[in-house]
């Protein structure tokens, strides 16, 4: 008996695949989608002439029936990579999503896209509940976003087995790994979406997943020969800065300042310093406004919503908030405490600039909050998790105090080498601060932590450094010692710097209890005998901000003209009860400000305007764009 040819094998394959499927989908719509069908739905549909990177293979993976794991940076385009074939191949797409606002945003967003979307969560009431369901028992559905804990639901799991399924998707993937930095147990039985839809594919997507969480996030769920896409990590429209901190709230106001009028998220550890910042923020003339899980629920949505409709500029939150917005227009993160890990602070930072438009994202950084973070990580009854978590605090301590480009530091973290020298977007790369040898006032610190029997916190040390007359720095007689006032020629502010530094570096350590001393580690004897040296990042010129540059337009339109596009949106968003980012981006609204679209045909070559958009919106904003550049013609201008 001869072999069978590869040929005859090729065919049984996609035979066995078609009679699979057979009892869902007619031959008829078996049809498979090619290229220019991909390129035409993407134009229409999303008002796109192009992919962004990765965005194509993925697609294309989805639709040939394909497992996808794909690791995409927040603002990389992760939704659209299974939006679009939602809309191309029959039956409806599940989405499997941690978060109810996310849920709402995500389809409200695809709604205004003309895409027949629902989500199915406990938000929802029991006749809301009923409607979805029969849209999706009648096929009327091409996107359907459930939470995992639905999947316990044996209801549930019994109606999706006899409905068209065309693909179904695990966002925020990474959450399956007990490594990953939002591990949530109720994503283990996912794991079971493979066997329970065996004729079509399954993909699981996230934007922060170290090579560690990648390989423990793909064992667990099991997908068959998958499509891999690792992305670039590299967010180019952001700027990463890290300032010593030094009187948080005025820090706050200054950043605020520079980024009058647009959109921005503080984040602060807790509850009580959300309240507080939002207070004065609020007593000092801001629009902002506190959101945390102590706030009621009708609270805490009504706050997010402002937010998302553009109602208040800022929002001061704790690690709660974030994840459960799809905000495209942040045009600034300011971290006012220590985050606790590098994945963190990139998910959290990476909420800014989702347009691709200029973003800036700042760190206020000082030990003290290590201190904080220790005392809740001391609490952890289990030691690996306690392990774990002090590993990810000491490498964010490592970020913030090091004179090494932002960008190379944290794509080097997950795995991904920076090619370039100069990023020319960071801190370090623009030249805010250069690196000065501080050895000789290492050496004075750590004797005056010797000369006192390192019984003392930094506070203390720094007063006897400087030379202070305060009552306590007599009374314990270290006015008398060796290196009192040996420091005097610099601020405070520059010695605490240093025994950040110095922590950082591990050459001393604060101890453990309710008033921490500072303590000498063995590397400070190389410090003290000269053979080891200390270099810090100091301040070099007066720190420009971002800020300036972030609200910058590439394409050279006018900013009045783009402000009365904004305020159109807003009017049209409200009548909607919808985001106004959800009309269109802020992106959008810049081409049309620039290349000022006067037909419809003109309209839709603009990147954000689809079809059902330019049929929703397009007759009020091509008279608004009439309508000033007439204006422009009549005064002699430039239109």
């Amino acid at each position: 008996m001869q072999p069978l040819h590869s040929g005859y094998l090729l065919c049984i394959y996609f035979l066995c695949r078609v009679f699979r499927r057979h009892e869902f989908f007619p031959d008829s719509m078996m049809v498979p989608v090619s290229d220019e069908a991909v390129h035409e739905a993407l134009q229409r549909v999303f008002g796109f002439r192009g992919f962004r990177p990765n965005q194509r293979e993925v697609v294309r993976a989805l639709l040939d029936g394909r497992d996808v794991f794909a690791v995409m940076p927040t603002g990389g385009g992760k939704s659209l990579c299974y939006q679009l074939p939602a809309v191309l191949l029959p039956g409806t797409c599940m989405v499997v999503s941690p978060l109810i606002a996310l849920m709402k945003d995500q389809v409200d967003g695809a709604r205004a896209n003309g895409i027949r979307a629902a989500f199915l969560n406990s938000s929802l009431t029991l006749d809301d509940r009923r409607k979805v369901l029969d849209e999706l028992q009648s096929g009327s559905l091409d996107l359907l976003y459930v939470a995992p804990e639905r999947f316990a639901v044996e209801s549930f799991r019994k109606l999706i087995g006899k409905v068209p399924i065309s693909m179904a998707i695990i966002d925020e993937a990474h959450c399956i790994s007990e490594w990953g930095h939002d591990f949530r147990p109720d994503y283990l039985q996912l794991s079971s979406l493979v066997t329970m839809f065996r004729d079509v594919p399954v993909a699981g997507f996230t934007a922060t997943a170290t090579e560690r969480v990648q390989l423990d996030t793909l064992r667990r769920l099991s997908l068959r020969e998958p499509f891999t896409v690792r992305a670039s990590f590299d967010r180019p429209n952001l700027t990463y800065s890290v300032l010593f901190k030094d009187g948080v709230d005025a820090q706050i106001v200054s950043l605020l300042r520079n980024h009058s009028g647009k959109a921005g998220i503080i984040y602060r550890t807790s509850r009580k310093s959300v309240n507080d910042t939002a207070a004065m923020l609020q007593a000092k003339g801001f629009r902002a406004l506190a959101y945390h899980a102590g706030l009621g629920d009708e609270e805490r949505e009504r706050n997010q919503n402002a937010f998302i409709r553009d109602e208040v500029d800022v929002i001061v939150a704790t690690i709660a908030f974030g994840m459960g917005i799809d905000k495209s227009n942040i045009r600034f993160v300011i971290h006012a405490d220590m985050p606790k890990s590098i994945e963190n602070y990139y998910q959290e930072t990476g909420r800014a600039g989702r347009d691709g438009e200029p973003a800036e994202c700042t760190l206020l950084f000082s030990q003290g909050d290590m201190a904080k973070l220790h005392f809740f990580i001391d609490t952890m009854t289990d030691e690996g998790e306690k392990a774990r978590a002090l590993e990810a605090l000491r490498k964010v301590a490592s970020f913030a105090s090091s004179g090494v480009c932002r960008r190379k530091a944290l794509l080097n973290y997950f795995g991904e080498h920076y090619r370039k020298e100069n990023c020319g977007s960071c801190d370090v790369c623009l030249g805010h601060f250069r690196s000065v040898d501080c050895t000789v006032e290492a050496q004075m610190l750590l004797s005056a932590i010797a000369r006192t029997d390192e019984r003392f916190g930094a506070s203390h040390i720094v007063d006897v450094v400087v030379g202070s007359k305060n009552r306590k720095v007599k009374e314990c007689g270290h006015d008398r010692i060796k290196t009192y006032g040996v420091g005097k020629g610099k601020d405070k502010k520059f010695w605490r710097q240093l025994i950040d530094e110095l922590l950082a570096r591990n050459v001393i350590e604060k101890s453990e209890g309710l008033y921490p001393v500072l303590i000498l580690c063995e590397k400070a004897i190389g410090v003290l005998r000269g053979e080891t040296t200390v270099s810090m990042a100091v301040a070099a010129v007066a720190r420009s901000t971002v800020g300036a540059t972030a609200g910058g337009n590439e394409e050279g339109g006018d900013p009045h003209f783009f402000e009365q596009l904004r305020a159109l949106r807003k009017v049209l968003a409200d009548e909607q009860g919808i985001a106004p980012y959800q009309v269109f981006t802020d992106r959008t609204l810049r081409l049309m400000s620039a290349r000022c679209p006067r037909s419809g045909e003109a309209m839709l070559a603009v990147s954000g305007v689809g079809e059902v958009k330019l049929e929703r919106y397009g007759r009020q904003f091509l008279g608004l764009i009439d309508r000033w550049c007439r204006e422009g013609e009549g005064s002699g201008g430039d239109a």
